[in-house]
């Protein structure tokens, strides 16, 4: 089997991260490189194995999350799509065994809103990993007067806290945020369709999803 310290220590896939992350870079988008995809990679390992998940299955979800974003380097639209195929080439070329590969690349197909669907578990811990990942310091741009909403929603949270209860049947999101750059209101105006996509991941893993901002309970 191919490990997650095997993903992380190939140049070829790093070189990928970067250039993607350059490609958002360049055209406004919120911090993609190994700062978000590491975070993504240990969060779904988290999931995985502290509601019971074998070691294999946690290391599939963290090679998935490690991966999960490559595609932009292709294009933003339909990255998820388009990563699956790079990561379906790049496993392969490392000679994974194809039972995984398929996992990989069916989470890495539908971890994004509008097309993403969490079909199987790593799916599933791969999505909310992802999701979770609101955060100021994921913002490149530092003039606060050029802010656009989704600006302002992210620096706004000053920290994003995915925890799942002692009984092992919630998963929380809960989020500080900084009501001078963005409101709860605001929040939910770029961010329902997301939330909305992690009560489903949370119930494909047996999961209740909840979500407090600021200390007050949404759902």
């Amino acid at each position: 089997m191919i490990s997650y310290k095997d993903i992380i220590k190939s140049e070829i896939i790093r070189t990928y991260i970067t250039s993607a992350d350059e490609s958002l870079s360049a055209l406004g988008f919120t911090e993609h490189s190994f700062t978000h995809v590491l975070h993504v990679a240990e969060t779904a390992g988290y999931i995985l194995k502290t509601i019971g998940y074998d070691e294999h299955t946690v290391e599939i979800a963290k090679i998935a999350g490690y991966l999960h974003d490559i595609g932009n380097l292709v294009n933003r639209k339909e990255h998820s799509q388009s990563g699956a195929v790079m990561a379906w080439s790049i496993l392969n070329d490392m000679k994974c065994d194809a039972k995984d590969i398929a996992t990989i690349v069916t989470a890495i197909g539908n971890h994004d809103e509008g097309t993403g669907v969490p079909v199987n578990d790593v799916a599933a811990a791969l999505i909310l990993a992802d999701k979770a990942d609101v955060r100021r310091s994921r913002v490149r741009n530092r003039d606060l007067a050029s802010f656009d909403i989704h600006d302002n929603v992210n620096y706004s949270v000053i920290e994003s806290v995915l925890q799942i209860n002692e009984d092992r049947t919630e998963i929380e999101l809960k989020l500080t945020l900084d009501a001078e750059f963005g409101s709860i209101m605001d929040f939910f105006e770029i961010f329902t369709e997301r939330m909305l996509l992690c009560k489903r991941a949370s119930e494909k893993l047996g999961l209740k999803f909840k979500l407090r901002m600021n200390g007050q309970q949404i759902q």
